[in-house]
């Protein structure tokens, strides 16, 4: 996170944001300005981009305001515009920055594997479900899948948004970039 708060550069900026709101590439990537509600601190992903075609809102962090107000001046539409008024960055972008850095790798099970972007949300859900005592569903809506029977959706009518306010907060404080590169972006 410390790199990824270094370098200026629109696909660090979506990295960052993918992995502050847990979100899916393709869902912050396609994001519009007119989805984000700053006053509330929500993102709304309406159903026709989401992967379950379901309106998913999305707390969001003061770090994840903070990147977004930094590219409020700089682009219309599209958030990730890869020109002003143009098409997305691509879904490769994100990627092409992770394998270029230089610590790409982690650790899995004593094996050295390449980070990925998807992997940020398995990273989050681990921490969810291993380092808080926050309640399975409450991650599981975070990540925007569909959680219990028909019968138990039916009568789940409530997202729980500001459970999981305190809970992405959490998440960011966790990810938040300790020493080293965090000491020299604040220089």
């Amino acid at each position: 996170m410390g790199d990824l708060r270094a370098n200026a550069s629109l696909s660090a900026m979506a990295l960052e944001l993918t992995i502050l709101t847990a979100a899916r590439s393709s869902e912050v990537l396609d994001a519009a300005w007119a989805e984000f509600d700053f006053d509330n601190g929500v993102w709304t992903v309406p159903a026709r981009r989401m992967k379950a075609r379901s309106t998913h809102r999305v707390p969001l962090c003061a770090r994840a305001i903070e990147i977004l107000q930094t590219l409020r001046p700089f682009s219309r539409g599209l958030v990730f515009a890869a020109r002003p008024g143009g098409k997305p960055l691509s879904n490769m972008a994100m990627t092409m920055l992770l394998r270029g850095m230089p610590e790409h790798f982690i650790s899995v099970d004593g094996k050295q594997r390449a980070a990925t972007v998807h992997g940020f949300r398995s990273a989050f859900r681990d921490w969810a479900g291993s380092c808080t005592d926050y309640p399975r569903e409450l991650a599981e809506e975070a990540l925007s899948h569909t959680v219990g029977n028909a019968v138990e959706r039916a009568y789940r009518r409530n997202d729980a948004l500001e459970r999981r306010r305190r809970m992405m907060d959490d998440w960011a404080a966790y990810v938040e970039p300790k020493g080293g590169a965090q000491a020299a972006v604040a220089a």
